[in-house]
């Protein structure tokens, strides 16, 4: 879905215009994925609790800074992969596998 690798910081968002195999569009309307930002905020939620759980495992006492530190860290680490999970979940909303399809290019 993507052209370049998850961990690339700086090209991470790069989309081709179509899928190789079945030739969909991966943006199908003007302004798609901006419900994206709803999965994106559901998947940083669980992120933000498990920080949470950690630093209340690992740590007597948890403190603010200790909380934004861990959180910012974390979020910036996988700011990549929050993008592109959001993305394929938004678009496997609309768009379904058609398995017929998939079979005829040998994708």
């Amino acid at each position: 879905m993507f052209s370049h690798k998850g961990w690339s910081y700086t090209k991470f968002s790069q989309m081709p215009e179509r899928c190789p195999c079945c030739h969909q569009s991966y943006e199908p309307e003007p302004g798609f994925y901006y419900g994206a930002m709803y999965v994106s905020y559901g998947i940083t939620t669980a992120i933000l609790v498990a920080v949470l759980v950690a630093l209340n495992v690992f740590l007597e006492e948890v403190t603010m800074a200790w909380f934004l530190g861990a959180l910012s860290a974390t979020l910036l680490l996988f700011y990549p992969f929050i993008f592109r999970m959001s993305r394929a979940v938004w678009i496997n909303f609309f768009v379904h596998y058609n398995k017929q399809v998939a079979e005829k290019t040998e994708c």
